[in-house]
């Protein structure tokens, strides 16, 4: 089976994030708390079609920062979603987004802000 041809790809973004907090979370319940924001904010069907999905092995615990693959029409909408998130586990958060990249290791670069 053929592959789709470039024209007809969904286009991504990497968006690079960083918890501000008294506490350290893990990868899921950081996963877990911006997916069902995303949800709540965008509503099931554009959050479908933001095709977001979380790249574990860019998370830095020690920096609480880490980047998530979302559809670049569905930037902005994660970017709102993002700053509505207050709690984490019963712990206050502000969640920033620090960079938006087309290219993987570009955005890794980041990872350490």
């Amino acid at each position: 089976m053929k592959s789709l041809l470039p024209t007809l790809r969904e286009k991504k973004r990497y968006l690079v994030f960083k918890v501000i907090s008294k506490n350290n979370f893990n990868f899921k319940d950081m996963e877990k708390s911006i997916s069902l924001n995303n949800i709540e904010f965008n509503g099931v069907l554009n959050s479908a079609k933001s095709n977001l999905s979380f790249i574990q092995d860019c998370f830095s615990f020690e920096n609480q920062t880490g980047i998530i693959k979302v559809n670049n029409k569905y930037i902005d909408n994660l970017k709102a979603s993002l700053t509505l998130i207050k709690n984490i586990n019963n712990n206050t958060v502000i969640v920033r987004s620090l960079y938006v990249s087309g290219v993987l290791n570009k955005a890794k670069r980041y990872l350490g802000g």
